[in-house]
């Protein structure tokens, strides 16, 4: 009966559908055709997006291609565009057209021709420069996801992020290029270019700087919502709670052993769990699974054994199996006598090191010079005794002057002490409880009226001393000759690396510094205060204690006189640079190549002691000498080099920062591989004493200066201006001020031990640095440019605009005159010719020679008349 009532209802539902069809066929039909045209539509509409899609995948391609050939081929791009003012014109014009124009130099070396030629020049050099190459990234997601129908990135973002980064980069490339004045601006764009001169305009460049950190700071802010909480403590946390994870873990698995067996000790679990716990909270970052391996855990004992009346669990540490067989064989032999093994000693086998020392001996690189004489001390002249003879009156009257006029100021005195030195006499005072420091340092020019005297210092406190001192000059004061120093058996025996006998300190004991140690000197001093005697006396030091073998020095010169006396022992001590005439270089231009050829050299002394596995010259030539290195391989023994620069001021102002960079790069670098500096100044100022420059220079040796704000340059601090000249010094190293008195070396001993080194036999030639070519090159033809007959038209132009603005720059001249880099590039070496402009000098601007637009024009009319 069920079964009929369902069949029964199911056929009358069928019917009601047919009905319900029947009735509604004609709107069917209508919405059936509706639906035909939307479906051609649709498919109309999905050919032309992929087609869309297809054309932004190639235009990205397009775009690739002109863009990478345009950095290869940029200059004839430019001059072509250049030539062309603007040359949308001349894109369909054939080659012979394009050369009754006057086009006959223009040749197009774009890898997509004329077009690719003039897009790349208006994206990257009139527009954002390489930041153009967004476009290309923008172009292939648009058209990927078009043709694809994948998305890649976020439409609406990928869009927005472009065009910021466009900007940003194009105005952060022009920023850093900024600083370069000779150069062509395609990089950046023409709108970095001007973005960057109208902002330095309003805020500075500083202010820019600070700007664009700002600006992209708040980029990754907004686009990655960047923590700057540090995650420390979460990861602790998280592992925390994965130690407690674990524990859990194992204690479930031991209940999980032993729930079959009763174990009557109930320690043993928590015991177990507890030594865990000890562990973790001792180092979280332990692993517990090995701890649990190492633990063995006794079963309890079988019921027919005898069970002690206190039940006991035992936890055993097994170290290792060799042990557990150990103690078998000891309870095994307990009733034998115990045996003894001689052990006979193993002979270690001679390595080929060893070997090559047994049969030839270690390596001596004194050798080739093996007759070499030192300089003996007769070659320096006697200044006098060296003693220093005591006048007790003038040790009273200081003394009582000076307490007479720390009591009118109500400073009393509980000990005064005086040590005499060879200039200058230090008197310490202990004042009585209660006195303020300050209220004496405040005190120096008081004193020093009292006792009539120049250069009066006062140090409170003393280093390392519960004292004041107060330095008073002597009347007398007493010279200190070199051979004084020199004698002593502290230099005499010292095992310093590159020993320097400086002079006599206030107690009169004699001061040698090394100079692997400091491990650069920066000297500084006015005038005719001994600044050149104490570069003498460096290098007389170092000669009478090194072989020519283990040392060798650049000299540089600017003043041309100073350091001439050492030229004869040039086949000894001097390197120069391969092709060079005189081994003491005075020009400009040989110093910037001496200064990168001797980075060079340190470049290639770090690859050795690389390949060596050492960290110093000192393990590097220990290594060498006992033949543990391979010469075939290149290695060799590594003398000292040491570069002297007389006169640092003259070099920064003629080359600026190309001899800044090699002279910080030495600085931060050389000291490991054994080139030193020692550098010279009259002008302790900031523009040439550089933060850089003071940062790799932590010794520095000050002779008399003229003002506090020279001593604060040099030393950090006052005290070389309150100095009294005639070679008193002050060295700092580090923390310490030492007062020195220079050891005098006049120039008639100084030429004597420079013939004497350089009459005897020496190397065939001056140690040779590595060779420097100047990427820049040298010899630019202008011998062959013929001013009268091939002048460019736009000469007198580039000449006036160059001397109007005073600035001797290939891009002003492109920009202004709106001409290719070749042709503004023949134009500025037609310039040097006709000798408006200097020569090239790397990153700065030629100079100007004509001051005036009138002489330039005289000079015009001169060159017009040859014609």
């Amino acid at each position: 009966m069920l079964r009929g009532n369902q069949f029964r209802s199911n056929s009358a539902r069928s019917d009601a559908k047919e009905k319900n069809l029947a009735s509604r066929s004609p709107r069917m039909e209508k919405s059936g055709k509706k639906e035909t045209v939307s479906k051609k539509l649709n498919f109309e509409s999905s050919k032309i997006i992929k087609i869309v899609g297809l054309f932004f995948l190639v235009l990205s391609l397009y775009f690739l291609i002109a863009f990478t050939s345009y950095l290869f081929t940029w200059q004839n791009d430019q001059s072509y565009v250049s030539a062309s003012n603007g040359g949308w014109g001349t894109l369909f014009k054939t080659r012979e057209e394009l050369e009754t124009l006057g086009f006959k130099e223009v040749i197009i070396e774009n890898w997509l021709g004329k077009l690719g030629a003039l897009l790349a020049n208006q994206f990257i050099f009139e527009w954002f420069g390489v930041a153009s190459f967004l476009f290309i990234g923008v172009f292939f997601v648009i058209g990927y996801r078009l043709l694809f129908k994948v998305k890649l990135l976020p439409l609406d973002k990928t869009l927005g992020y472009g065009f910021f980064l466009l900007l940003f980069t194009s105005i952060t490339i022009g920023f850093f290029h900024a600083f370069i004045s000779d150069y062509p601006h395609f990089i950046e764009g023409e709108f970095g270019f001007w973005s960057n001169k109208i902002l330095s305009a309003q805020i500075g460049s500083a202010g820019v700087g600070g700007l664009l950190l700002f600006i992209g700071l708040t980029a990754l802010i907004v686009a990655f919502n960047l923590d700057f909480k540090l995650p420390e403590k979460k990861k602790k946390l998280a592992l925390y709670k994965e130690n407690e994870e674990n524990l859990q873990r194992e204690e479930d698995e031991l209940e999980d052993i032993n729930e079959d067996e009763e174990i009557e000790d109930p320690y043993s679990v928590d015991f177990h769990k507890n030594h865990l716990k000890n562990e973790v909270d001792l180092n979280i970052k332990d692993d517990e699974p090995k701890l649990a391996q190492n633990l063995e855990v006794k079963p309890k004992t079988k019921p027919e054994e005898p069970v002690n009346s206190k039940p006991s669990f035992e936890l055993e540490t097994i170290n290792s199996t060799e042990d557990f067989q150990q103690d078998i064989f000891k309870n095994e032999i307990k009733d034998t006598p115990n045996l003894t093994v001689e052990k006979v000693k193993e002979e270690k086998p001679l390595t080929t090191a060893d070997t090559l020392v047994e049969q030839f001996g270690q390596y001596d690189p004194k050798l080739d010079l093996a007759g070499y004489k030192y300089p003996h001390l007769d070659l320096l002249r006697d200044y006098g005794s060296g003693k220093i003879v005591v006048n007790n009156e003038e040790l009273e009257a200081n003394k009582d002057k000076i307490v007479d006029t720390l009591g009118n100021y109500n400073i009393e005195i509980d000990k005064i002490k005086a040590t005499i030195g060879p200039t200058v006499t230090l008197y310490e005072i202990i004042p009585k409880p209660g006195v303020r420091i300050s209220k004496i340092k405040n005190l120096e020019d008081d004193i020093a009226l009292s006792l009539a005297a120049l250069g009066i210092r006062i140090i409170a406190p003393m280093p390392g001393k519960g004292t004041i001192g107060i330095e008073v000059p002597n009347t007398k004061p007493e010279m200190v000759a070199m051979r004084s120093v020199i004698a002593t058996e502290k230099f005499q025996h010292t095992d310093m690396d590159l020993p320097i006998a400086l002079g006599k300190t206030i107690s009169n004991e004699v001061y040698i510094a090394d100079l692997a140690k400091m491990p650069h000197l920066l000297v500084a001093g006015a005038t005719g205060q001994g600044k050149s005697v104490g570069i003498n006396a460096i290098l007389t030091s170092l000669l009478y204690k090194k072989h020519p073998a283990e040392l060798k020095f650049v000299l540089v010169d600017p003043k041309k006189v100073e350091l001439s006396l050492f030229k004869t022992i040039e086949r000894h001590f001097l390197a120069k640079l391969p092709g060079e005439e005189d081994a003491i270089i005075t020009d400009t231009k040989k110093v910037i190549n001496t200064l990168n050829s001797l980075c060079i050299e340190m470049d290639q002394r770090y690859d050795l002691l690389k390949n060596a596995q050492v960290r110093n010259l000192k393990e590097y030539n220990n290594k060498f000498i006992n033949r543990r290195l391979n010469p075939e391989e290149g290695h060799r023994f590594l003398p000292f080099i040491v570069l002297i620069v007389d006169e640092f001021a003259d070099l920064m102002m003629t080359a600026g920062k190309e001899v800044e960079t090699p002279i910080a790069r030495l600085a931060q670098l050389a000291r490991a591989v054994g080139i030193h500096l020692v550098i010279a100044t009259q002008r302790p100022s900031v523009n040439i004493i550089t933060g850089t420059i003071k940062a790799n220079f932590p010794a520095r040796l000050a002779f008399r200066v003229l003002s506090k704000v020279d001593s604060r340059t040099i030393l950090d601090s006052g005290g070389a201006d309150q100095l009294i000249g005639r070679g008193d010094m002050l060295l700092a190293t580090g923390s310490d001020l030492i007062r020195i008195q220079c050891a005098f070396v006049d120039t008639p001993e100084v030429e004597e031990i420079s013939e004497f080194i350089g009459a005897q036999r020496g190397y065939a030639s001056a140690f040779m640095l590595p060779e420097y070519v100047d990427e820049n090159g040298e010899g630019s033809g202008l011998g062959d440019i013929d001013l009268v007959n091939d002048r460019d038209a736009l000469f007198e132009d580039a000449a006036r605009l160059i001397v109007l603005h005073q600035q001797g720059s290939t891009s002003l001249i492109q920009r202004k005159l709106k001409l290719g880099y070749n042709r503004a590039g023949r134009i500025i070496d037609q310039l040097e010719a006709a000798g408006i402009v200097g020569p090239f000098e790397g990153s700065k601007a030629r100079e100007v020679l004509y001051p005036d637009e009138y002489s330039l024009e005289q000079f015009l009319e001169t060159l017009n008349r040859k014609e």
